[in-house]
C-alpha cells in the first residue's frame, strides 16, 4: 500500500530511536506497564511518533489494566489502518497509522469494556505523542 508518508528504511532509523523503530517499524511491542502513557491523564491528542497524524484523543482513552494505553475509538476512522495479523500463532488485528504504515498495536472487540464500542485499541505508548490540551 502507499502511503502519504514515505521514507527508506535507512531514513526511519536515522529519524527514529533503536526502541521506536523496533516498535514502529517492525511491528514490535513495548513491555507491558512500562511505557510513558500506559496510565497518564493528561487531556490532549495522541499522534503517531513517526509521522505526527493525529490518531487518538484523550476523550476515549479509558483504563483497561492491560498494561498499555487503551483507547475505545480513534479520533478518526480514517486515520487508523486495520490490518489482519497472524503472527506469533494467534489471530489479531494489527492497527498501523494511516498516513505512513507505522505499527502501532493491536484491536480487540467483545471483551466486556463499558465503553461506547467495546472495542480496546491496546497501542504502544512508544508509537505516540501526546499533545496536551488545556482544560
Amino acid at each position: 500500500m502507499a502511503y502519504e508518508v514515505e521514507k527508506t528504511d535507512a531514513e526511519w532509523q536515522a529519524e527514529l530511536t533503536p526502541s521506536e523503530y523496533q516498535v514502529l517499524r517492525l511491528a514490535g511491542t513495548e513491555p507491558a506497564f512500562r511505557g510513558e502513557y500506559t496510565d497518564t491523564r493528561t487531556k490532549g491528542v495522541y499522534s503517531c511518533r513517526a509521522c505526527g497524524a493525529e490518531l487518538f484523543t484523550s476523550t476515549e482513552k479509558f483504563e483497561s489494566h492491560c498494561g498499555w494505553p487503551s483507547f475505545y475509538d480513534p479520533k478518526d476512522s480514517s486515520a487508523v489502518e486495520l490490518v489482519a495479523d497472524t503472527s506469533h500463532g494467534m489471530v489479531r488485528t494489527e492497527v498501523r497509522c494511516a498516513r505512513c504504515g507505522s505499527h502501532l498495536g493491536h484491536v480487540f472487540e467483545g471483551e466486556g469494556y463499558p465503553t461506547p464500542t467495546d472495542q480496546r485499541y491496546c497501542i504502544n505508548s512508544i508509537s505516540l505523542t501526546l499533545e496536551p490540551t488545556e482544560g
